[in-house]
């Protein structure tokens, strides 16, 4: 008889230490630590957790947000580097599995940015990263968008799982490769958006969009969002007008959905804290029978999605060498030799 993995799962509501990557990757790994002392083996973190997410963007000008630019750029890290290493290692101490956002650099540019996601097994290998496909309204200041060879699901030993960063949660396609990829758990990682337009309210924005990918692919849905804390204010509230908008209340929202679409926890919503709940990958089984829109309930002969899963690159250098770490915007082809 064939069986499913059980398993509890955490979502991490908190703020990162603004734009200091050492002391926010340090909270990262007390924070997984105190998730599995409650058993946690899947622990989510919010989106570019570390260090900072770009609020200047919504309250200055692309002029006066320049310097801010260059901040974040210090403060965004290199994949693989010490900070991975770092996470990876509280990942392996704590036996789970870890999903986190992070400010990814581009190894060769010095003037791009990603909004990325590290996919780190309970061994403490990088399973994956993703790169959020296309920045959301103002965020394009500071990001770059990543390609498909980033949406892909990690088959791990507590189910296969995958993930969108904030607003791709809304974008239907992605959502769908990554169903028809067999993802059975879905973390969707959010930044607390308290700057958002007057008649916005991001909590029931979150809500929705994690509901509507539980009900209609069957799975189970992680949220784990960013807090806003009043250093962060402080920090980037350059005016009167702009703390206001930043001190709006009821921005974040963190919790855990069912395969039927409904919370399975008493969720978080603005205080930072950890949220829990036991996961049965079974319970999609039944949802299934009625709407399996990867399997039963589809029309492939009508239908078809395709999905470019291959690297995106301006430069395609003939050379032997490898690079040991793929990069966007560079390809290397070995030089043909000649065969007898």
């Amino acid at each position: 008889m064939t069986t499913y993995p059980k398993f509890r799962a955490a979502a991490v509501q908190a703020a990162p230490e603004f734009l200091d990557t050492p002391a926010t990757v340090d909270k990262a790994c007390h924070l997984i630590a105190e998730a599995s002392t409650h058993g946690a083996e899947l622990i989510a973190f919010p989106e570019v957790f570390v260090s900072a997410y770009p609020y200047w963007n919504w309250t200055m000008t692309p002029v006066e947000g320049s310097p801010w630019f260059e901040k974040l750029f210090h403060a965004a890290i290199d994949i693989p580097g010490p900070e991975v290493a770092a996470l990876c290692a509280a990942a392996r101490a704590a036996d789970a599995h870890v999903v986190i956002g992070v400010n990814e650099r581009d190894p060769y540019s010095m003037g791009t940015l990603y909004n990325s996601v590290l996919f780190i097994s309970n061994t403490g290998e990088l399973l994956g990263v993703h790169r959020k496909l296309v920045p959301t309204w103002a965020e394009k200041l500071t990001w770059a968008g990543g390609d498909g060879s980033s949406l892909r699901v990690y088959d791990t030993g507590i189910g296969r799982l995958g993930g969108l960063a904030c607003g791709e949660n809304t974008n239907t396609l992605a959502r769908f490769s990554l169903l028809a990829q067999g993802e059975q758990v879905h973390i969707a990682n959010y930044i607390a958006l308290p700057v958002a337009p007057a008649e916005y309210d991001m909590v029931e924005a979150i809500k929705t969009r994690a509901a509507a990918h539980s009900f209609e692919g069957k799975v189970f849905t992680i949220v784990a969002c960013a807090a806003i804390t009043d250093q962060i204010i402080d920090t980037v509230a350059h005016n009167e007008a702009a703390r206001t908008l930043l001190e709006r209340p009821h921005s974040a929202f963190s919790g855990i959905f069912g395969p039927d679409g409904r919370l399975m926890t008493t969720p978080l919503i603005d205080d930072e804290g950890i949220v829990y709940a036991d996961i049965d990958i079974t319970a999609s089984i039944q949802p299934k029978q009625m709407h399996d829109i990867i399997g039963h309930y589809n029309r492939f002969d009508i239908f078809q999605l395709s999905v470019n899963q291959q690297p995106q690159s301006s430069v395609v250098l003939n050379s032997h060498h490898v690079p040991t770490f793929p990069h966007p915007y560079l390809t290397e082809v070995p030089e043909e030799t000649e065969t007898a």
